[in-house]
């Protein structure tokens, strides 16, 4: 994961946003100190926080990690199957991956799916 691309990313949405790292960071519900390691690509929690970030901002989870499709909102980021931005940027990081990582991904959905099951 390029931490420094995508801190890149959160800060130029955050400002089209017009918000400033305070008001991201309320929020998202972390430090101002947070935003502004990720903006600067310094460690932080970036990861688990993506999916909340660009929400906050109305961008989509595959803008954020790979710099495509700018701007867009959620709404927009449905595809025609309903699919969220999160849906579409795992399908399409599962489709760059090599064919043994697919299989790996595919056992650790379908072992999610079953321990939620079980609960």
């Amino acid at each position: 994961m390029d931490t420094a691309a995508i801190g890149t990313r959160i800060k130029a949405a955050r400002e089209r946003a017009g918000l400033t790292q305070a008001g991201l960071a309320e929020r998202v519900g972390v430090t101002r100190s947070a935003v502004a390691q990720w903006e600067t690509g310094r460690s932080g929690q970036v990861g688990g926080n993506l999916t909340q970030i660009a929400s906050v901002l109305g961008i989509g989870v595959e803008y954020l990690l790979l710099g495509s499709t700018p701007g867009l909102v959620w709404s927009e980021m449905a595809g025609p199957d309903g699919m969220t931005g999160d849906e579409l940027a795992l399908l399409r990081l599962y489709r760059e991956c090599p064919p043994e990582d697919r299989t790996l991904v595919a056992q650790l959905a379908k072992r999610l799916v079953l321990s939620k099951e079980k609960q």
